[in-house]
């Protein structure tokens, strides 16, 4: 699946289940606070979507795409604990990109990896809309943040960091 694919299956799922959203074209931009400026809102609303490793005992690896606001950082330790883990850190580039489909810098805040869980921060639940990139650093969505939840059916967790 490349970034295109990643988008254009974003868009499909998004007309299907009748979410209120919209495209916001722009100059190609992968950093969360140079992109929210491009967008116009504040980097807070940005749904920022990393990838992270946590290894359970020293035989099973789960991974997750931790879905925090764009002004934070993922808390490795509040992950680790939620998931039982022993040890939490950045999943390589490689396997990030592969299990979400497309290139860092563009993954947006869904799964369609049966290996890859979603957690969502609750400080992004008051905004009305969550803006990420979708597979491409020339395109943002901007989506209900209610419509987010019905489609993405995160684990909603306090994951976040200052």
């Amino acid at each position: 699946m490349t970034g295109e694919d990643v988008y254009h299956k974003l868009i499909t799922l998004f007309d299907e289940r009748g979410a209120t959203y919209r495209v916001i074209e722009h100059e190609p931009e992968g950093v969360t606070e140079a992109v929210s400026r491009l967008r116009g809102h504040d980097p807070g609303q940005a749904a920022k979507c990393i990838i992270v490793m946590v290894k359970i005992g020293k035989k099973t690896t789960r991974f997750v795409a931790a879905v925090i606001p764009g002004d934070r950082r993922v808390d490795f330790g509040k992950l680790k604990a939620l998931l039982g883990g022993t040890y939490a850190s950045f999943a390589s580039r490689e396997v990030a990109e592969e299990l979400a489909g497309t290139a860092i810098g563009t993954i947006p805040p869904f799964s369609f990896d049966d290996r890859l869980a979603v957690i969502f921060d609750p400080e992004l639940l008051p905004h009305p809309e969550v803006f990420f990139n979708a597979g491409r650093l020339d395109r943002t969505i901007a989506l209900s943040t209610s419509d987010y939840l019905a489609i993405a059916e995160p684990r909603v967790e306090s994951i976040a960091q200052p």
